[in-house]
């Protein structure tokens, strides 16, 4: 998905950054998100399938790979003539924009309720939020206590490694699926999440998938009207989304790791059923075809 002459980033500064001091690792990851990003158990897959972390990686300007602190790391080079297309973290703003642009109009059509911002920050190593101390082996994640969707790059870098696709819309759709979750914050439904009680009929599950499906929704409305900054999507770019999900699938990472299939186990859904939520919200572009809570409060 490609951002065209449209988009403006405007001088930015909506979206902040940070570089930690690169302790890292299994031990720094205390946090518990509830519905929040890839999530705790195919995170701990992800470090243990990985050897260790998800830190590291390519290069991203402006970005320190080891120590230092917030002022390391900036998007000064996103002002860059076609930054959005080049660099990741121009990438994930630029995204960002786009999604903000969807659900300011689709949520109070669809759900009735006004769009808030949410935050989104961007950084290397480790951080500090609303919702604990986070590491890059942490993985994407959205804190509802401060409304801000965290990532670390580097997890773009690694994605490959699970069969998944560095695409532009495998990026956006993983950028997507967090502010998904800010929607389900704003609807109320977010702390119904309980990763405590995983298995493929839980809430969890339901959570998540729906974050997919948002995700999907967005991707189907990001290219309207005149004023759209992407251009339409390709087979080839929807492809690598859909990629994307089935490698985050739970049952994928299970295989992955070395393990077993275990449904009762599950917290984000099987690598079919993330499939089938994105391209549900992408074929229908209504939030009715996500209703995976089973509300029925949605127009259709």
């Amino acid at each position: 998905m490609t951002f065209n002459s449209n988009f403006d980033r405007g001088g930015g500064g909506r979206v902040t950054t940070s570089s930690g001091s690169g302790g890292g690792g299994l031990g720094g990851m205390p946090i518990a998100v509830g519905g929040g990003g890839i999530g705790t158990l195919i995170i701990l897959a992800l470090v243990y399938f990985l050897g260790g972390g998800l830190g590291g990686g390519g290069q991203v300007p402006g970005a320190q790979s080891q120590g230092g602190g917030a002022g390391d790391y900036n998007l000064d080079h996103c002002n860059s003539a076609n930054a959005a297309n080049e660099y990741d973290d121009c990438r994930v703003e630029a995204t960002m924009y786009s999604v903000d642009d969807v659900w300011q109009r689709v949520l109070p059509e669809q759900a009735g309720i006004e769009y808030t911002q949410p935050g989104m920050h961007l950084f290397r190593n480790d951080v500090t939020t609303g919702c604990g101390h986070a590491t890059s082996a942490t993985g994407p994640f959205y804190c509802p206590t401060d409304t801000t969707a965290y990532l670390d790059i580097s997890f773009f870098e690694q994605l490959g490694q699970l069969g998944g696709s560095d695409g532009p819309l495998a990026q956006e759709y993983a950028v997507a699926h967090e502010m998904g979750h800010h929607i389900q914050n704003l609807e109320g439904t977010l702390g119904l999440s309980d990763y405590n009680n995983p298995g493929e009929d839980s809430a969890a599950v339901a959570i998540e998938l729906q974050a997919d499906c948002y995700a999907g929704l967005w991707a189907n409305h990001a290219t309207e009207g005149p004023d759209a900054i992407l251009d339409p999507i390709t087979r080839e770019q929807l492809a690598q989304a859909v990629q994307t999900a089935r490698a985050i699938g739970d049952d994928n990472i299970q295989k992955r790791s070395g393990g077993q299939v275990n449904p009762d186990a599950w917290t984000h859904g099987s690598s079919q059923q993330r499939e089938e939520a994105f391209m549900a919200g992408y074929d229908s572009g209504k939030m009715s075809s996500c209703d995976f809570l089973n509300r029925g409060v949605y127009s259709s």
